[in-house]
Protein backbone atom coordinates (compact mmCIF):
# COMPACT_ATOMS: atom_id res chain seq x y z
CA UNK A 1 0.00 0.00 0.00
CA UNK A 2 1.11 3.52 -0.71
CA UNK A 3 0.97 6.44 1.69
CA UNK A 4 -1.86 7.94 -0.33
CA UNK A 5 -3.84 4.69 -0.21
CA UNK A 6 -3.39 4.50 3.56
CA UNK A 7 -4.62 8.08 3.97
CA UNK A 8 -7.64 7.46 1.72
CA UNK A 9 -8.51 4.33 3.67
CA UNK A 10 -8.12 6.19 6.98
CA UNK A 11 -10.60 8.79 5.73
CA UNK A 12 -13.03 6.04 4.74
CA UNK A 13 -12.63 4.36 8.13
CA UNK A 14 -13.28 7.65 9.93
CA UNK A 15 -16.39 8.25 7.83
CA UNK A 16 -17.73 4.77 8.54
CA UNK A 17 -17.01 5.05 12.25
CA UNK A 18 -18.74 8.43 12.29
CA UNK A 19 -21.87 7.00 10.73
CA UNK A 20 -24.94 5.72 12.53
CA UNK A 21 -25.48 2.13 13.52
CA UNK A 22 -21.93 0.75 13.37
CA UNK A 23 -21.88 -2.52 15.30
CA UNK A 24 -19.35 -2.75 18.10
CA UNK A 25 -17.48 -5.64 16.47
CA UNK A 26 -17.25 -3.74 13.18
CA UNK A 27 -16.13 -0.57 14.99
CA UNK A 28 -13.34 -2.49 16.74
CA UNK A 29 -12.26 -4.05 13.43
CA UNK A 30 -12.16 -0.63 11.77
CA UNK A 31 -10.29 0.89 14.70
CA UNK A 32 -7.61 -1.83 14.58
CA UNK A 33 -7.19 -1.38 10.84
CA UNK A 34 -6.99 2.37 11.29
CA UNK A 35 -4.26 2.12 13.91
CA UNK A 36 -2.21 -0.17 11.66
CA UNK A 37 -2.58 2.16 8.68
CA UNK A 38 -1.81 5.23 10.76
CA UNK A 39 1.39 3.62 12.05
CA UNK A 40 2.44 2.70 8.52
CA UNK A 41 1.68 6.19 7.18
CA UNK A 42 3.53 7.81 10.10
CA UNK A 43 6.57 5.61 9.52
CA UNK A 44 6.55 6.60 5.84
CA UNK A 45 6.46 10.29 6.78
CA UNK A 46 9.44 9.83 9.10
CA UNK A 47 11.34 7.99 6.37
CA UNK A 48 10.67 10.71 3.80
CA UNK A 49 11.37 13.56 6.22
CA UNK A 50 14.79 12.09 6.99
CA UNK A 51 15.65 12.33 3.28
CA UNK A 52 14.51 15.90 2.80
CA UNK A 53 17.08 18.63 3.28
CA UNK A 54 17.04 22.36 2.99
CA UNK A 55 19.55 24.21 0.92
CA UNK A 56 20.81 27.19 2.90
CA UNK A 57 22.99 29.89 1.41
CA UNK A 58 25.45 31.07 3.98
CA UNK A 59 26.72 34.65 4.10
CA UNK A 60 29.93 33.83 2.22
CA UNK A 61 27.94 32.41 -0.69
CA UNK A 62 28.72 28.77 0.09
CA UNK A 63 25.80 26.38 -0.03
CA UNK A 64 25.21 23.99 2.81
CA UNK A 65 22.73 21.13 3.13
CA UNK A 66 20.94 21.03 6.44
CA UNK A 67 18.28 18.59 7.67
CA UNK A 68 14.73 19.92 7.42
CA UNK A 69 14.24 19.67 11.19
CA UNK A 70 16.64 22.64 11.57
CA UNK A 71 14.41 24.99 9.58
CA UNK A 72 12.71 26.61 12.58
CA UNK A 73 15.71 26.71 14.91
CA UNK A 74 16.35 30.41 14.36
CA UNK A 75 18.03 32.55 11.75
CA UNK A 76 20.37 30.99 9.22
CA UNK A 77 24.09 31.47 9.68
CA UNK A 78 25.24 34.89 8.57
CA UNK A 79 21.81 36.40 9.12
CA UNK A 80 20.24 34.31 6.39
CA UNK A 81 18.68 35.60 3.21
CA UNK A 82 15.08 34.94 2.36
CA UNK A 83 12.00 34.31 4.42
CA UNK A 84 11.48 31.27 6.56
CA UNK A 85 8.14 29.55 6.75
CA UNK A 86 6.30 29.60 10.02
CA UNK A 87 4.20 26.86 11.47
CA UNK A 88 0.56 27.69 12.05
Amino acid sequence: MTFEEDIARLEAIAAELGGDGVALDRALELFEEGVARLRRASAELVRVESQVTLLVEQAEGVFKLRPIRDRDDGPAEGGGRGARGSRT
